[in-house]
């Protein structure tokens, strides 16, 4: 059975909580991802995705001053490396999330993304 370790981006993006809203979407946007996660020190703080960025956006609100803790989703629920690719998408579309951190103990080992288990259901059928 595939799980979340073999699909995940372990090429994990990280920002802090103070970081503007506009260098974190910079950041994103030159990466060439959906989300950030929000670290403090070497804890998992918060995810941003790209919903919150638009939604910054939307607010009209200053994005050089505005820092990502107002838009984050602050502890988010997680997943494991050992977890099934089955339970991920279940988690995931029944929150509405799109991307998840991969976590081992406390430690962000990456993200799946709705994309990569979309993929993954592709290659196994």
């Amino acid at each position: 059975m595939a799980v979340v370790s073999d699909v995940m981006n372990p090429d994990v993006l990280t920002t802090t909580a103070e970081t503007s809203m506009a260098d974190a979407a910079r950041a994103m946007v030159k990466a060439k991802v959906g989300s950030i996660v929000v670290m403090q020190a070497s804890w998992l703080d918060g995810i941003l995705t790209e919903r919150d960025v638009l939604r910054a956006a939307a607010s009209g609100e200053d994005l050089t001053a505005s820092p990502v803790s107002k838009w984050m989703t602050p502890d988010p629920q997680s997943a494991s490396l050992d977890m099934s690719l089955d339970d991920a998408a279940q988690l995931m579309l029944l929150n509405g999330f799109r991307h998840l951190p991969v976590v081992e103990g406390k430690e962000v080992r990456g993200v799946v993304s709705i994309r990569d288990l979309f993929a993954a259901r592709i290659r196994r059928a």
